[in-house]
């Protein structure tokens, strides 16, 4: 994908990965600036292009008591203040076909969740506002069968569409990550990594999903030596407290030391 297709995003780096992240779902406005920020200042350090993410509303959760959101303006209305205030593009995820409209209204990108990414009114109601698609695997797809995924943005009138990789179910609470998927997906389009949902332990008996953020490192590390293009991180000051998917987020406090390492594993690859 052209970068600069992206409303507002800094081509910092020609050959750095870019970088999708911030919270699961907008819980409120502190928050998302706090976030935002220090994600703004690291990414500009390091050089790296930086797209802010926020769920507006989250629909995909196992129990009817989860946390779905603040009210779906008043978050798309945060998401837009983060991108006046910080300069840098936003993506959020969208459920319904009628969200497309709404939603492109307040960010760059608007991205079709893993369970979600079949449903062609969906698909192609995102590709026709014209925005940047972000079309996520499902878990049950393979690689190669996204192509028909990104086809379909295409065949709406939308060049704009990236996919990215977030696991294959591996029993009923697992997930693993098939890097053969990268190549394979980067030849028909701009392929990302999603390194905290990779890691999700779904299913589990308590109905709120588990993960497992000690191995945020190593999935992000080989998706790095396999040239992914950019990196997804749900990341969060105190993920334990989150609304959302806290089980597998990164700890804000961690980020900008594996950014560091990604970007020095980068360049090397980058001279071989």
């Amino acid at each position: 994908m052209d970068l600069s297709l992206v409303p507002n995003i800094k081509n910092l780096e020609a050959n750095n990965f870019f970088l999708l992240a911030g919270p699961c779902a907008i819980e409120g406005e502190d928050m998302a600036l706090r976030i935002a920020e220090k994600v703004v200042s690291i990414t500009n350090d390091l050089k790296i292009p930086y797209v802010f993410k926020g769920s507006f509303r989250k629909a995909n959760r196992s129990r009817i008591d989860s946390f779905t959101g603040i009210g779906d303006e008043k978050a798309l209305k945060i998401l837009r203040k983060v991108s006046e205030t910080f300069g840098v593009p936003t993506v959020t995820d969208i459920h319904e076909a009628a969200d497309a409209e709404k939603a492109a209204e307040y960010v760059d990108v608007l991205q079709i969740p893993a369970f979600l990414v079949r449903q062609t009114d969906l698909v192609v109601a995102a590709a026709k506002t014209g925005k940047v698609v972000n079309l996520k695997k499902g878990q049950f797809m393979s690689p190669g069968a996204m192509k028909h995924a990104v086809k379909k943005v295409q065949d709406a009138g939308n060049a704009q569409v990236m996919t990215t990789d977030r696991g294959t179910m591996f029993g009923y609470q697992d997930m693993i990550v098939d890097f053969r998927g990268i190549p394979e997906m980067r030849a028909f389009s701009t392929t990302v990594l999603d390194v905290t949902h990779s890691l999700q332990q779904p299913n589990q008996t308590s109905g709120v999903t588990g993960g497992r953020p000690d191995m945020i490192e190593t999935i992000a590390r080989a998706g790095i030596v396999n040239h992914v293009d950019g990196l997804f991180i749900e990341t969060h000051f105190d993920p334990a407290n989150a609304k959302s998917d806290g089980a597998n987020m990164l700890d804000l406090q961690y980020l900008e030391k594996l950014l560091s390492n990604l970007v020095a594993i980068r360049q090397t690859i980058n001279t071989l």
